[in-house]
């Protein structure tokens, strides 16, 4: 997406007179998904409304997952763009969303991109979270961390840290590693983990022969 593009989809989001000026966001998202979430995040911060989009935007990615209607309704092709615009601006004022929200959804509804606002919210958060410094880890295990094993992760990870940052640390357990972990740490990613090392083996071994 070319500049201009980008300064029109400010624009579209902002209730801002000075919308045309983008506002970086402190980590950058790449694909659509990262284009609208950059421009709601410069819409956002210009009329002082970031946290309340965020706070909207989770609660309107809930519903998703439950309200079977709501998702049917935001993905079904065959409806035309501007009833979904229509309908999305009805609600948006009946619940009293922010305007940046308002128009987020109404943007995507008329260009057709509804279907991916589930990864645009995510990836705003992702934004969001950096925003206030926080730094989103992953670690992956082939059983549960115990009470004392998640301490010490956290302690070795957080040396990874600036001064104003926190550690966000999910921990999830996959089998098929067989042993070991794979650690995601902001842009960093490392796998440690068993199933990693036998494939580089057999990888060796296959070469080998």
């Amino acid at each position: 997406m070319s500049l201009t593009k980008t300064h029109m989809l400010v624009r579209s989001l902002s209730t801002s007179t000075a919308a045309a000026q983008l506002v970086k966001p402190p980590v950058q998202v790449f694909g659509l998904e990262g284009r609208y979430a950059s421009a709601l995040y410069s819409a956002g911060s210009k009329n002082k409304c970031l946290d309340a989009v965020e706070k909207e935007l989770s609660s309107f990615q809930q519903n998703m997952k439950t309200d079977a209607k709501l998702k049917e309704f935001l993905i079904n092709p065959t409806l035309k763009r501007n009833l979904k615009a229509e309908a999305l601006k009805h609600v948006t004022s009946k619940i009293s969303l922010s305007p940046a929200t308002g128009n987020l959804l109404c943007l995507m509804a008329e260009n057709g991109r509804l279907d991916k606002l589930d990864a645009v919210i995510n990836a705003f958060k992702i934004m969001m979270a950096a925003h206030r410094g926080e730094v989103t880890c992953e670690v992956v295990t082939a059983k549960p961390l115990d009470a004392g094993q998640k301490q010490n992760l956290e302690a070795a990870l957080k040396k990874f840290l600036k001064g104003n940052e926190t550690l966000q640390l999910t921990a999830k357990v996959d089998p098929s590693l067989m042993g070991g972990m794979v650690v995601s740490i902001g842009d960093k990613y490392v796998d440690m983990s068993v199933a990693s090392k036998v494939k580089k083996y057999t990888e060796l071994i296959s070469t080998a022969v």
